[in-house]
């Protein structure tokens, strides 16, 4: 339907604002948000907890100022943090293009002729200036159902941001603590190499006394070629987990210099892990999860209301002239409206709505699966560490009696006390107590690297969102309602 007013004396401007008017008027009739909850049922406390409260920089509890330079580094420089902030502005585009629907397009126009000889048909110069005004009322909130869709996209795209810095900053120190571990056994195998090599002079002595053979030699030897081995993968650990944090960091490898420690740090106090409800609302990427899902529920409101009728009007203004200076003399204003509502479609706004429902139940059941996983996460992390406790108390007992054996062994063996059987010293024995302890000695340093693992995944685990370089780009947080 089609209405045109010919002429009017009010302004254009005052049009415009009429409009606007009616903007505010239908603004009510946006449709209105509810919040959903994962999908199952409500989780009891994690199985143990601490007193420490979890900082949103949770790697500064270690206290180790080369692992804070390292974190700040890779923040500001990685390649694929940067990347995925990026995203975060292409969100934020996307966003300001649909909100910009809820306002009239304008558009102004200007034409110009001249025609000679003069006069002819039009008569002299033929100029025209034109400003126009479209918009569509948001009857049933339609529109903005598609704004507050791209808004959760937007806070989405923030916490995936988020989510990408939290995986980053647990990639750094687990690297940096391999790193650690890896000086950590190479230092160990140099020690158990010039052990060796002792004996194997030793045991050189006595055979030039006639007391042993040659092939107690031989065996000393393989373990000394063992620690070699042994040294050799520990040194290519140290530069493969070097270039591993210079990419990380967002230095080329060959540029990258860094020194690791000796030992690895005291490991901090037990973390609180809180209670799991708290811990949905503070992780980025269940944060992700849900506004994923909120954006899917608006999706679904918009396409319910393109089933309704839209509203739209048109409002210009010109001014022609066949002379210059008579263009602005006169005005002419037009004033449009046009009522468009689906009759027949053959179900294909049904299908969208059911595309849509089904997509939001989609979301729905990833975040609730989010949250599973998120809660799997914790009790893992805290399952492995106390297991991890238990298993160096048991390996270090089992270090003590190898090193008791491996002593009495060598001091019966150096005095001559050893039996022969079938007519062989037992030096086999010594062998296979030396080589059971030093293998615990580097089996110790890898599990104790692995408690740290455990930790951090922890901390990632319960951790939420921390300041970035680019914090004053966040998205605005008015539209958006926590689960």
């Amino acid at each position: 339907m089609q209405i045109n007013a010919p002429k009017v004396k009010t302004s254009f401007a005052s049009s415009i604002i009429l409009l606007l008017v009616l903007n505010l008027f239908f603004w009510q009739c946006s449709p209105k948000i509810t919040p959903y909850e994962p999908p199952i049922a409500e989780p009891q406390a994690f199985s143990s907890s601490g007193m420490d409260s979890v900082s949103a920089r949770w790697w500064e509890a270690f206290d180790d100022p080369e692992l804070n330079r390292l974190m700040d580094s890779s923040f500001s420089n990685n390649l694929d943090l940067i990347s995925i902030w990026y995203q975060l502005q292409e969100a934020r585009s996307i966003r300001k293009i649909q909100s910009s629907l809820l306002l009239p397009d304008i558009e102004g126009s200007a034409r110009t002729a001249i025609s000679r000889p003069q006069p002819d048909f039009a008569g002299g110069e033929n100029t025209q200036i034109g400003v126009s005004a479209n918009y569509e009322v948001d009857l049933w909130g339609r529109i903005r159902a598609g704004v507050q869709a791209e808004d959760f996209r937007l806070q989405a795209s923030y916490f995936d941001y988020q989510t990408a810095a939290m995986t980053l900053s647990s990639q750094i120190a687990t690297t940096w603590f391999q790193l650690i571990t890896a000086k950590k056994q190479l230092n160990l195998a140099k020690e158990q190499i010039a052990i060796n090599e002792k004996i194997i002079k030793l045991i050189k002595v006595r055979f030039g006394a006639g007391q042993v053979k040659g092939v107690d030699i031989l065996r000393q030897q393989q373990l000394v070629e063992e620690a070699k081995n042994q040294q050799l993968l520990y040194e290519t650990d140290l530069e493969v987990l070097k270039n591993q944090l210079a990419v990380l960091t967002g230095v080329a490898p060959q540029n990258f210099t860094i020194s690791a420690k000796d030992s690895l740090p005291p490991l901090p106090p037990h973390p609180q892990t809180g209670l799991p409800l708290e811990l949905v609302r503070r992780r980025p990427d269940l944060q992700r999860a849900y506004h994923q899902l909120m954006a899917a529920d608006r999706d679904m409101a918009v396409a319910v209301r393109n089933k309704f009728p839209r509203l739209s009007f048109n409002l210009s203004g010109q001014t022609r002239s066949n002379t210059y200076p008579e263009l602005f003399n006169d005005w002419a204003y037009t004033l449009g409206a046009n009522l468009v509502a689906p009759l027949l479609y053959w179900g294909r706004l049904r299908a969208e709505v059911d595309r849509t429902e089904a997509i939001k139940n989609q979301q729905l059941h990833n975040y609730g699966q989010s949250v599973l996983i998120a809660f799997q996460e914790v009790e893992n992390a805290l399952i492995r560490e106390k297991k991890q406790a238990e298993r160096l108390k048991v390996i270090d007992k089992r270090i003590t009696m190898a090193s008791n054996v491996q002593k009495q062994l060598q001091i019966e063996y150096i005095n001559g006390l050893t039996e022969y059987i079938n007519g062989l010293t037992e030096y086999l024995d010594i062998l296979v107590s030396l080589d059971e302890q030093q293998q615990l000695e580097r089996e110790k340093i890898q599990l104790k690297q692995q408690v740290f693992e455990s930790r951090i995944a922890l901390y990632r685990a319960l951790a939420g969102n921390f300041d970035l370089e680019f914090q004053d780009d966040q998205p605005d947080n008015q539209h958006i309602n926590e689960p």
